[in-house]
Protein backbone atom coordinates (compact mmCIF):
# COMPACT_ATOMS: atom_id res chain seq x y z
CA UNK A 1 0.00 0.00 0.00
CA UNK A 2 1.31 3.42 -1.03
CA UNK A 3 -0.63 6.28 0.58
CA UNK A 4 -0.99 9.94 -0.35
CA UNK A 5 -2.07 11.95 2.70
CA UNK A 6 -3.34 15.34 1.58
CA UNK A 7 -3.12 17.87 4.42
CA UNK A 8 -0.45 18.22 7.10
CA UNK A 9 -2.50 20.18 9.63
CA UNK A 10 -3.60 18.88 13.01
CA UNK A 11 -5.38 15.73 11.83
CA UNK A 12 -2.88 14.96 9.06
CA UNK A 13 0.11 15.32 11.38
CA UNK A 14 -1.56 13.13 14.00
CA UNK A 15 -2.27 10.49 11.33
CA UNK A 16 1.46 10.43 10.47
CA UNK A 17 2.40 9.86 14.12
CA UNK A 18 -0.13 7.04 14.43
CA UNK A 19 0.78 5.37 11.12
CA UNK A 20 4.51 5.53 11.93
CA UNK A 21 3.98 2.78 14.53
CA UNK A 22 2.33 0.42 12.00
CA UNK A 23 3.88 -1.76 9.31
CA UNK A 24 0.99 -2.31 6.87
CA UNK A 25 2.07 0.24 4.24
CA UNK A 26 5.16 0.80 2.10
CA UNK A 27 5.18 4.59 1.69
CA UNK A 28 3.18 7.58 2.86
CA UNK A 29 3.53 10.82 0.90
CA UNK A 30 2.39 13.75 3.05
CA UNK A 31 1.39 16.69 0.86
CA UNK A 32 0.34 20.20 1.79
CA UNK A 33 0.10 23.61 0.16
CA UNK A 34 2.77 24.69 2.65
CA UNK A 35 5.95 22.64 2.05
CA UNK A 36 7.34 23.54 5.47
CA UNK A 37 4.26 22.15 7.21
CA UNK A 38 4.52 18.88 5.25
CA UNK A 39 8.21 18.64 6.17
CA UNK A 40 7.41 19.17 9.88
CA UNK A 41 4.74 16.45 9.78
CA UNK A 42 7.13 13.77 8.49
CA UNK A 43 10.22 14.86 10.43
CA UNK A 44 11.61 12.11 12.64
CA UNK A 45 9.21 9.39 11.44
CA UNK A 46 11.57 7.53 9.11
CA UNK A 47 12.17 7.13 5.37
CA UNK A 48 8.74 5.59 4.65
CA UNK A 49 7.40 9.16 4.90
CA UNK A 50 7.95 11.69 2.12
CA UNK A 51 6.99 15.38 2.19
CA UNK A 52 5.48 16.97 -0.93
CA UNK A 53 3.65 20.09 -2.07
CA UNK A 54 0.21 20.00 -3.69
CA UNK A 55 -2.61 22.35 -4.64
CA UNK A 56 -5.59 20.48 -3.13
CA UNK A 57 -8.02 22.58 -5.17
CA UNK A 58 -6.69 21.09 -8.43
CA UNK A 59 -7.69 17.53 -9.35
CA UNK A 60 -4.96 17.37 -12.01
CA UNK A 61 -2.30 18.26 -9.42
CA UNK A 62 -3.56 15.53 -7.07
CA UNK A 63 -3.63 12.99 -9.90
CA UNK A 64 -0.11 13.92 -11.04
CA UNK A 65 1.28 13.48 -7.52
CA UNK A 66 -0.46 10.09 -7.27
CA UNK A 67 1.12 8.94 -10.53
CA UNK A 68 4.55 10.25 -9.56
CA UNK A 69 4.59 8.18 -6.38
CA UNK A 70 2.54 5.17 -7.62
CA UNK A 71 -0.13 5.86 -5.00
CA UNK A 72 -2.74 3.18 -4.27
CA UNK A 73 -4.79 5.05 -1.62
CA UNK A 74 -5.48 8.76 -1.11
CA UNK A 75 -6.42 9.99 2.38
CA UNK A 76 -8.01 13.44 2.39
CA UNK A 77 -7.22 15.36 5.62
CA UNK A 78 -8.11 18.92 4.59
CA UNK A 79 -11.21 21.11 4.79
CA UNK A 80 -14.30 19.69 3.01
CA UNK A 81 -14.22 22.46 0.38
CA UNK A 82 -11.38 20.44 -1.21
CA UNK A 83 -13.22 17.10 -1.20
CA UNK A 84 -14.25 17.05 -4.85
CA UNK A 85 -10.89 17.91 -6.48
CA UNK A 86 -9.07 15.37 -4.28
CA UNK A 87 -11.82 12.78 -4.87
CA UNK A 88 -11.68 13.38 -8.63
CA UNK A 89 -7.88 13.40 -8.66
CA UNK A 90 -7.74 10.02 -6.90
CA UNK A 91 -10.18 8.53 -9.42
CA UNK A 92 -8.20 9.91 -12.37
CA UNK A 93 -5.06 8.26 -11.02
CA UNK A 94 -6.84 4.91 -10.43
CA UNK A 95 -6.32 5.16 -6.65
CA UNK A 96 -8.77 4.33 -3.88
CA UNK A 97 -9.93 7.24 -1.72
CA UNK A 98 -10.78 7.94 1.93
CA UNK A 99 -12.01 11.10 3.61
CA UNK A 100 -13.24 12.27 7.00
CA UNK A 101 -15.82 14.77 5.70
CA UNK A 102 -17.91 14.57 2.54
CA UNK A 103 -18.67 17.01 -0.27
CA UNK A 104 -20.37 20.22 0.82
CA UNK A 105 -24.10 20.80 1.08
CA UNK A 106 -26.11 23.72 -0.28
CA UNK A 107 -29.31 24.70 1.56
CA UNK A 108 -32.70 24.60 -0.13
CA UNK A 109 -33.11 27.97 -1.90
CA UNK A 110 -36.66 28.60 -0.63
CA UNK A 111 -37.20 26.47 2.51
CA UNK A 112 -33.75 25.91 4.05
CA UNK A 113 -35.09 25.02 7.50
CA UNK A 114 -37.65 22.51 6.27
CA UNK A 115 -36.33 20.83 3.12
CA UNK A 116 -32.90 19.63 2.05
CA UNK A 117 -31.14 21.14 -0.94
CA UNK A 118 -27.89 19.54 -2.05
CA UNK A 119 -27.01 17.22 0.82
CA UNK A 120 -23.60 16.37 2.25
CA UNK A 121 -22.02 13.77 -0.02
CA UNK A 122 -24.52 14.15 -2.87
CA UNK A 123 -21.79 15.11 -5.34
CA UNK A 124 -19.85 11.97 -4.44
CA UNK A 125 -22.81 9.60 -4.46
CA UNK A 126 -23.77 10.96 -7.88
CA UNK A 127 -20.76 9.14 -9.39
CA UNK A 128 -20.91 5.99 -7.21
CA UNK A 129 -21.71 3.77 -10.20
CA UNK A 130 -18.65 5.04 -12.06
CA UNK A 131 -16.39 4.19 -9.12
CA UNK A 132 -18.01 0.75 -8.79
CA UNK A 133 -17.63 -0.04 -12.50
CA UNK A 134 -13.95 0.90 -12.29
CA UNK A 135 -13.47 -1.37 -9.26
CA UNK A 136 -12.33 1.61 -7.20
CA UNK A 137 -13.33 2.28 -3.59
CA UNK A 138 -14.23 5.66 -2.10
CA UNK A 139 -14.67 5.13 1.65
CA UNK A 140 -16.22 8.38 2.82
CA UNK A 141 -16.66 9.78 6.32
CA UNK A 142 -14.10 7.60 8.09
CA UNK A 143 -12.92 9.95 10.83
CA UNK A 144 -14.41 9.75 14.30
CA UNK A 145 -17.69 11.56 13.53
CA UNK A 146 -18.50 10.56 10.87
CA UNK A 147 -16.55 7.32 10.96
CA UNK A 148 -16.33 5.47 14.25
CA UNK A 149 -19.84 6.68 15.08
CA UNK A 150 -21.11 4.96 11.89
CA UNK A 151 -19.25 1.76 12.78
CA UNK A 152 -20.99 1.85 16.17
CA UNK A 153 -24.37 2.19 14.43
CA UNK A 154 -23.73 -0.86 12.27
CA UNK A 155 -22.44 -2.85 15.26
CA UNK A 156 -25.58 -2.01 17.25
CA UNK A 157 -27.82 -3.10 14.36
CA UNK A 158 -25.88 -6.33 13.77
CA UNK A 159 -25.25 -7.50 17.32
CA UNK A 160 -27.35 -5.62 19.87
CA UNK A 161 -30.79 -4.81 18.48
CA UNK A 162 -33.65 -6.54 16.71
CA UNK A 163 -35.41 -3.24 16.00
CA UNK A 164 -34.05 0.32 16.24
CA UNK A 165 -36.21 3.33 17.01
CA UNK A 166 -33.45 5.95 16.95
CA UNK A 167 -29.74 6.24 16.31
CA UNK A 168 -28.39 9.48 17.74
CA UNK A 169 -24.75 10.44 17.45
CA UNK A 170 -23.80 12.47 20.53
CA UNK A 171 -20.49 14.32 20.93
CA UNK A 172 -19.35 16.08 24.10
CA UNK A 173 -16.23 17.10 26.00
CA UNK A 174 -14.95 18.91 29.07
CA UNK A 175 -11.86 20.31 27.34
CA UNK A 176 -10.44 23.66 28.36
CA UNK A 177 -7.66 25.69 26.73
CA UNK A 178 -5.53 27.79 29.09
CA UNK A 179 -4.73 31.33 28.03
CA UNK A 180 -7.49 31.77 25.43
CA UNK A 181 -10.99 33.18 25.76
CA UNK A 182 -12.02 31.40 22.55
CA UNK A 183 -9.93 28.66 20.95
CA UNK A 184 -11.74 25.90 18.99
CA UNK A 185 -10.03 22.52 19.21
CA UNK A 186 -10.92 21.72 15.58
CA UNK A 187 -10.90 23.58 12.26
CA UNK A 188 -13.06 26.70 12.65
CA UNK A 189 -13.71 26.65 8.88
CA UNK A 190 -15.32 23.22 9.17
CA UNK A 191 -17.05 24.08 12.45
CA UNK A 192 -18.75 27.13 10.94
CA UNK A 193 -19.84 25.08 7.94
CA UNK A 194 -21.48 22.29 9.91
CA UNK A 195 -22.92 24.40 12.73
CA UNK A 196 -24.53 27.22 10.72
CA UNK A 197 -25.96 25.10 7.91
CA UNK A 198 -29.47 23.72 8.50
CA UNK A 199 -29.17 20.45 10.45
CA UNK A 200 -30.57 17.35 8.74
CA UNK A 201 -32.77 14.74 10.45
CA UNK A 202 -33.81 11.37 9.04
CA UNK A 203 -37.17 9.73 9.74
CA UNK A 204 -38.15 6.51 8.04
CA UNK A 205 -41.66 7.70 7.14
CA UNK A 206 -40.50 11.16 6.05
CA UNK A 207 -36.96 10.82 4.69
CA UNK A 208 -34.42 13.60 5.13
CA UNK A 209 -35.60 17.03 6.28
CA UNK A 210 -33.99 20.07 7.89
CA UNK A 211 -34.51 22.20 10.96
CA UNK A 212 -33.12 25.39 12.49
CA UNK A 213 -29.44 25.47 13.55
CA UNK A 214 -28.93 24.60 17.24
CA UNK A 215 -32.48 23.21 17.52
CA UNK A 216 -33.88 20.60 19.94
CA UNK A 217 -31.45 21.17 22.84
CA UNK A 218 -31.09 18.25 25.23
CA UNK A 219 -28.82 17.46 28.16
CA UNK A 220 -26.85 14.29 27.48
CA UNK A 221 -24.79 12.59 30.18
CA UNK A 222 -21.34 11.65 28.92
CA UNK A 223 -19.16 8.99 30.57
CA UNK A 224 -15.57 9.08 31.86
CA UNK A 225 -16.25 11.97 34.23
CA UNK A 226 -17.35 14.42 31.53
CA UNK A 227 -20.92 14.52 32.84
CA UNK A 228 -23.98 16.40 31.56
CA UNK A 229 -23.55 18.55 28.44
CA UNK A 230 -26.25 20.37 26.49
CA UNK A 231 -26.29 19.10 22.89
CA UNK A 232 -28.02 20.62 19.86
CA UNK A 233 -28.78 19.58 16.28
CA UNK A 234 -25.89 20.14 13.86
CA UNK A 235 -25.52 19.20 10.20
CA UNK A 236 -23.36 16.06 9.98
CA UNK A 237 -22.64 13.22 7.59
CA UNK A 238 -23.89 10.40 9.81
CA UNK A 239 -27.49 11.42 9.25
CA UNK A 240 -26.87 11.19 5.49
CA UNK A 241 -24.91 7.92 5.68
CA UNK A 242 -26.44 5.67 8.34
CA UNK A 243 -29.95 5.35 6.81
CA UNK A 244 -28.46 4.08 3.54
CA UNK A 245 -27.19 0.88 5.21
CA UNK A 246 -28.77 0.61 8.68
CA UNK A 247 -32.49 0.15 9.33
CA UNK A 248 -33.67 2.74 11.90
CA UNK A 249 -36.82 4.79 12.35
CA UNK A 250 -34.91 8.02 13.12
CA UNK A 251 -31.30 9.26 12.88
CA UNK A 252 -29.95 12.46 14.46
CA UNK A 253 -26.66 14.17 15.25
CA UNK A 254 -26.23 16.46 18.24
CA UNK A 255 -23.10 18.26 19.35
CA UNK A 256 -22.21 19.62 22.78
CA UNK A 257 -21.16 23.12 21.77
CA UNK A 258 -21.89 25.17 24.87
CA UNK A 259 -23.75 28.48 25.12
CA UNK A 260 -20.68 30.67 24.56
CA UNK A 261 -19.60 28.80 21.43
CA UNK A 262 -23.11 29.02 19.97
CA UNK A 263 -23.27 32.77 20.63
CA UNK A 264 -19.90 33.30 18.91
CA UNK A 265 -21.12 31.39 15.86
CA UNK A 266 -24.38 33.35 15.77
CA UNK A 267 -22.46 36.61 15.99
CA UNK A 268 -20.16 35.59 13.14
CA UNK A 269 -23.24 34.82 11.06
CA UNK A 270 -24.94 38.13 11.91
CA UNK A 271 -21.82 40.02 10.83
CA UNK A 272 -21.37 38.00 7.66
CA UNK A 273 -18.03 36.70 8.90
CA UNK A 274 -19.04 33.11 8.15
CA UNK A 275 -19.19 33.85 4.41
CA UNK A 276 -16.88 32.07 1.97
CA UNK A 277 -17.40 34.73 -0.73
CA UNK A 278 -14.27 36.90 -1.09
CA UNK A 279 -14.42 40.59 -0.18
CA UNK A 280 -11.84 43.18 -1.13
CA UNK A 281 -10.21 45.25 1.62
CA UNK A 282 -7.50 47.75 0.65
CA UNK A 283 -6.85 45.89 -2.55
CA UNK A 284 -6.62 42.43 -0.96
CA UNK A 285 -9.34 39.86 -1.67
CA UNK A 286 -10.12 37.17 0.91
CA UNK A 287 -13.18 35.42 2.31
CA UNK A 288 -14.35 36.54 5.78
CA UNK A 289 -14.31 32.93 6.99
CA UNK A 290 -10.65 32.57 6.07
CA UNK A 291 -9.89 35.79 7.97
CA UNK A 292 -11.64 34.41 11.08
CA UNK A 293 -9.61 31.20 10.78
CA UNK A 294 -6.37 33.17 10.44
CA UNK A 295 -7.16 35.17 13.60
CA UNK A 296 -7.62 32.07 15.76
CA UNK A 297 -4.86 29.78 17.04
CA UNK A 298 -4.05 26.68 14.99
CA UNK A 299 -5.90 23.79 16.72
CA UNK A 300 -2.80 21.62 16.25
CA UNK A 301 -0.83 23.99 18.48
CA UNK A 302 -3.19 23.89 21.47
CA UNK A 303 -2.34 20.49 22.95
CA UNK A 304 0.03 21.70 25.66
CA UNK A 305 -2.62 24.17 26.89
CA UNK A 306 -5.57 21.76 26.74
CA UNK A 307 -6.96 19.82 29.65
CA UNK A 308 -9.76 17.28 29.80
CA UNK A 309 -11.37 14.58 27.67
CA UNK A 310 -13.37 14.35 24.47
CA UNK A 311 -16.08 11.74 23.88
CA UNK A 312 -17.57 10.62 20.58
CA UNK A 313 -20.34 8.07 20.53
CA UNK A 314 -23.59 6.66 19.23
CA UNK A 315 -26.71 6.38 21.36
CA UNK A 316 -29.20 3.74 20.20
CA UNK A 317 -32.64 2.88 21.51
CA UNK A 318 -35.10 0.22 20.40
CA UNK A 319 -35.69 -3.44 21.16
CA UNK A 320 -33.12 -6.13 21.81
CA UNK A 321 -32.80 -9.32 19.79
CA UNK A 322 -35.23 -10.93 22.25
CA UNK A 323 -37.75 -8.08 21.93
CA UNK A 324 -37.07 -6.27 25.21
CA UNK A 325 -36.69 -2.45 25.36
CA UNK A 326 -33.02 -1.49 25.21
CA UNK A 327 -30.98 1.71 25.17
CA UNK A 328 -27.18 1.86 24.87
CA UNK A 329 -24.40 4.38 24.31
CA UNK A 330 -21.35 3.11 22.43
CA UNK A 331 -18.47 5.52 22.83
CA UNK A 332 -14.78 6.35 22.54
CA UNK A 333 -12.98 8.69 24.94
CA UNK A 334 -9.57 10.27 24.52
CA UNK A 335 -7.83 12.05 27.40
CA UNK A 336 -5.73 14.97 26.16
CA UNK A 337 -3.00 14.24 28.70
CA UNK A 338 -2.67 10.70 27.29
CA UNK A 339 -2.66 11.68 23.59
CA UNK A 340 -0.08 14.42 24.21
CA UNK A 341 2.15 12.13 26.25
CA UNK A 342 1.90 9.17 23.88
CA UNK A 343 1.79 10.90 20.48
CA UNK A 344 2.39 14.62 20.95
CA UNK A 345 -1.01 15.53 19.49
CA UNK A 346 -4.10 16.97 21.17
CA UNK A 347 -7.09 14.75 21.86
CA UNK A 348 -9.58 16.00 19.26
CA UNK A 349 -7.27 15.74 16.24
CA UNK A 350 -5.81 12.43 17.48
CA UNK A 351 -9.26 10.91 17.94
CA UNK A 352 -10.19 11.95 14.40
CA UNK A 353 -6.92 10.73 12.86
CA UNK A 354 -6.72 7.25 14.36
CA UNK A 355 -9.82 5.96 12.54
CA UNK A 356 -8.73 6.39 8.90
CA UNK A 357 -5.39 4.80 9.78
CA UNK A 358 -7.25 1.80 11.23
CA UNK A 359 -9.39 1.68 8.07
CA UNK A 360 -6.33 1.78 5.82
CA UNK A 361 -4.82 -1.15 7.71
CA UNK A 362 -8.05 -3.15 7.32
CA UNK A 363 -8.00 -2.44 3.57
CA UNK A 364 -4.34 -3.45 3.38
CA UNK A 365 -5.02 -6.80 5.08
CA UNK A 366 -8.24 -7.48 3.15
CA UNK A 367 -10.41 -7.46 6.29
CA UNK A 368 -12.31 -4.62 4.61
CA UNK A 369 -12.89 -4.38 0.87
CA UNK A 370 -15.37 -2.97 -1.59
CA UNK A 371 -16.00 -0.79 -4.61
CA UNK A 372 -18.08 2.30 -5.24
CA UNK A 373 -18.82 5.21 -2.90
CA UNK A 374 -19.67 3.87 0.55
CA UNK A 375 -19.74 4.84 4.21
CA UNK A 376 -18.19 2.93 7.14
CA UNK A 377 -21.54 1.36 8.06
CA UNK A 378 -21.47 -0.57 4.76
CA UNK A 379 -18.60 -2.71 6.09
CA UNK A 380 -18.39 -5.27 8.94
CA UNK A 381 -17.87 -3.44 12.25
CA UNK A 382 -16.14 -6.05 14.38
CA UNK A 383 -12.75 -6.02 12.58
CA UNK A 384 -12.61 -2.24 12.95
CA UNK A 385 -13.51 -2.21 16.65
CA UNK A 386 -11.06 -4.99 17.42
CA UNK A 387 -8.21 -3.25 15.59
CA UNK A 388 -9.00 0.12 17.21
CA UNK A 389 -8.56 -1.59 20.57
CA UNK A 390 -5.34 -3.09 19.24
CA UNK A 391 -4.07 0.45 18.61
CA UNK A 392 -4.25 1.00 22.38
CA UNK A 393 -7.43 3.07 22.29
CA UNK A 394 -10.38 0.89 23.32
CA UNK A 395 -14.05 1.72 22.87
CA UNK A 396 -16.75 1.05 25.46
CA UNK A 397 -20.51 0.70 25.88
CA UNK A 398 -23.03 1.72 28.56
CA UNK A 399 -26.50 0.30 29.01
CA UNK A 400 -28.81 3.26 29.61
Amino acid sequence: MRILLVGAGGVGSAAVAIAARRTFFETMVVADADPARAARAVDGHGDRFVAATVDASCADAVAALCREHRITHVLNAVDPRFVMPIFDGAYAAAADYLDMAMSLSHPHPLRPHAETGVKLGDDQFAVADRWARAGRLALCGIGVEPGLSDVFARYAADELFGEIDEIGVRDGANLTVEGYDFAPSFSIWTTIEECLNPPVIWEKDRGWYTTEPFSEPEVFHFPAGIGPVECVNVEHEEVLLIPRWVDAKRVTFKYGLGEEFIEVLRTLHKLGLDSTEPVKVRGVSMSPRDVVAACLPDPASLGARMRGKTCAGTWVRGRSKSGEPREVYLYHVVDNEWSMREYGHQAVVWQTAVNPVVALELLATGAWSGAGVIGPEALPPRPFLDLLTGYGSPWAMEER
